[in-house]
């Protein structure tokens, strides 16, 4: 597949028209109201962008579309972002479908693992007296 040609523009030269859109293309906020639907509580489960979740089982029958994109992508851990990006989705509707998710446990939401801050003084001079040995 070749990359699309530029062509240069020349002060004076009008752009071309933009294509129109299609219905359906874009981000429609009721759309997303519709992706997300309507929750009895309101409440969300507590997750950072970082939040790692991983699948638990495969999709069920009953689930969405985008709930089963979720639970394909979630076959290994990945973090609440990557998810929004992959999915082309708002983090805040993403949310909303881990939500529900976690409450029908098909996924874990667990936190990400965190290095230590400092590394182990062992170590540290372990490597100090084989610089001084060179």
């Amino acid at each position: 597949m070749t990359p699309p040609q530029r062509r240069r523009r020349h002060p004076g030269e009008e752009s071309p028209p933009e294509p129109a859109k299609k219905q359906g293309e874009g981000k429609i906020p009721e759309r997303l109201y519709v992706l997300t639907g309507a929750t009895e509580d309101g409440d969300r489960a507590e997750l950072d962008l970082v939040t790692l979740i991983v699948a638990r089982s495969d999709a069920p029958q009953s689930a969405t579309p985008e709930q089963a994109a979720l639970l394909g992508l979630c076959i290994a851990p990945l973090s609440v972002a990557e998810l929004s990006a992959y999915l082309n989705l708002p983090y805040s509707v993403v949310t909303v479908l881990l939500t529900e998710l976690l409450t029908a446990e098909l996924v874990q939401a667990r936190a990400p693992i965190v290095r230590q801050a400092l590394p182990d003084r062992s170590l540290l001079e372990a490597v100090m007296h084989g610089l001084q040995k060179l």
